[in-house]
C-alpha cells in the first residue's frame, strides 16, 4: 500500500518544477545530442509516449519535435502523481551543414532517435592542384 503525507511546499516546488523546468530537468523533453563521423545523432527521452503521439516537422533549419502523454482514463483512484502529462514540444536550430532531406527517425524503448547526415557540400574534400604550364603552352601553339 502507497501512503502519501501532504506537504503543500512540497507540492508547490514540484509544480513549479514542472512548468519552468530547472537546470537538471528542463520543463520540455531531456535531449542528448552528440556527432558520429558524418552524422549527427538526437536522442529524446519520452518514456509512455505513444508512438503515433510524435509529430516531427522542419521548416528552413528548425526542427520541431511534438508528443503527447495522455493521462489514464477510467475508474481509479489517484495515489500519486509525478509524471507530466499532456503535450511536449521542443525546438532545435540545425546547421546549413546538414542534410535536412535524409532525417531518419526511431522510437524505440521510450526514446525517439534523430540521425541527420553532415550534407555532402559541408563534407572535407581534396581539391587536385594543377599545372598552368601545359595550358599556356596549348595557347601559344594555336
Amino acid at each position: 500500500m502507497l501512503l502519501r503525507t501532504t506537504d503543500p511546499f512540497r507540492d508547490f516546488d514540484r509544480l513549479t518544477q514542472q512548468l519552468l523546468g530547472t537546470t537538471n530537468r528542463p520543463a520540455a523533453m531531456p535531449m542528448d545530442a552528440w556527432r558520429e563521423g558524418d552524422r549527427f545523432v538526437i536522442e529524446f527521452d519520452l518514456p509512455g509516449v505513444a508512438r503515433d503521439s510524435i509529430d516531427l516537422d522542419v521548416e528552413r533549419n528548425v526542427l520541431t519535435v511534438r508528443a503527447e502523454r495522455v493521462r489514464r482514463n477510467g475508474d481509479w483512484e489517484r495515489l500519486a502523481s509525478e509524471r507530466t502529462t499532456g503535450s511536449f514540444s521542443r525546438q532545435l536550430v540545425l546547421g546549413d551543414n546538414l542534410d535536412l532531406e535524409r532525417i531518419e527517425a526511431t522510437y524505440d524503448d521510450g526514446v525517439l532517435r534523430l540521425v541527420v547526415p553532415v550534407a555532402e557540400k559541408a563534407k572535407p574534400r581534396k581539391i587536385e592542384v594543377g599545372s598552368a604550364a601545359p595550358q599556356e603552352t596549348a595557347a601559344l601553339e594555336a
